[in-house]
């Protein structure tokens, strides 16, 4: 059991992400980000996909490293911190047990509580660690790899989940879209640049869900079934057509998500609006939300692309709030590969 704790002011944080395949260690100190390191694991461009053996053990190799790289940017020696922060879901259960056992031995020898943070509120968090920061309550759309939904945020960790998807999250729908046309893994990025020389000139079936929920499933089966007939008439048809297709393919997720974000904030009546999650960080995405912006007399908040992918830097903005409130994991935290928002 935690011992009682006499709270600090400012805290000094160490943050620690591996939920996934990046490995990122954040130091966090007077309400500020002082230095968010990550490391990226490059060889499951290979493999198509995410190998979780692999990633458990690349975790493992780098973590230590990355976490002293941490404190030297930030010129923090260890006994100057106040807690240790970790991501204890959800993601790939190898990853986590790698980061929840690091931070919880690193705590223990240092005398110090570990917060445990849940990756994707620290997602919609990491808006925090920005100079511009939104005003509680607002409507947050969050994308990644795994998810798509759309909160009214009241507080740090008080959310209305008032949308989500139900099959398939739009950063698959990217990555699975890009694989068919060819493309390295994570396709996302690569769409993204390549929609950036091609034109929205061809058509896919859209979702046709009520309210604020998402699907992409449909989305993909009509992708896979029209590159299937174009190539039976032409082989080279994607080769050919491949900056139109992504082109066509980006502005299909982009319209889908934000045709349920103008429903949510015309019936919230929220004038906030913060994109979040690493899908957050196409290109096309925050072009098109900054014009519904504009258009609907919302303020529109986007992070920088590095706290917008997985980072340790949004675990310690998560970690500051909890920190406030003495949210100290017990002893027996343990990581949780399916870890549900508490809404």
């Amino acid at each position: 059991m935690q011992k009682d704790r006499i709270l600090v002011v400012d805290p000094c944080i160490l943050a620690i992400e591996s939920s996934c395949d990046d490995t990122s260690a954040a130091i966090w100190r007077n309400g500020k980000l002082l230095c968010n390191v990550v490391a990226s694991q490059l060889m499951h461009d290979k493999t198509g996909g995410i190998v979780p053996e692999v990633a458990s053990r690349a975790h493992q190799q780098v973590i230590i490293p990355v976490v002293k790289r941490a404190l030297e940017q930030a010129e923090i020696r260890p006994q100057e911190l106040d807690a240790v922060a970790v991501t204890h879901g959800p993601g790939l259960m190898g990853s986590l047990v790698v980061g929840v056992a690091f931070a919880k031995t690193y705590a223990a020898g240092l005398d110090i509580p570990v917060i445990k943070v849940h990756h994707m509120e620290a997602h919609v968090l990491a808006h925090f660690a920005t100079e511009k920061k939104p005003q509680f309550p607002f409507l947050c759309l969050t994308v990644s790899g795994g998810h798509t939904q759309l909160l009214v945020v009241r507080g740090p960790f008080s959310y209305e989940e008032i949308g989500r998807t139900i099959d398939d999250a739009a950063g698959e729908a990217f990555d699975k879209s890009g694989k068919l046309l060819g493309l390295p893994y994570p396709a996302g990025p690569h769409i993204d640049q390549l929609a950036k020389e091609g034109s929205p000139k061809f058509e896919f079936s859209k979702q046709n869900i009520e309210g604020f929920d998402f699907s992409y499933s449909g989305l993909k089966t009509s992708i896979l079934y029209f590159l299937q007939k174009e190539v039976r008439k032409n082989p080279d048809f994607i080769q050919e057509n491949l900056a139109d297709l992504a082109a066509s393919i980006q502005h299909a997720i982009v319209e889908s998500l934000l045709l349920k974000v103008e429903a949510a904030l015309t019936e919230t009546g929220l004038k906030q609006l913060a994109l979040a999650g690493g899908v957050s960080a196409n290109s096309g995405l925050r072009l098109e939300a900054d014009k519904l912006a504009k258009r609907l007399g919302v303020e529109l908040f986007t992070t920088p692309i590095k706290l917008a992918t997985d980072n340790a830097g949004m675990i310690a903005a998560a970690a500051s709030f909890a920190y406030r409130e003495g949210r100290f994991a017990q002893d027996d935290l343990a990581p949780a590969a399916r870890l549900t928002m508490r809404v």
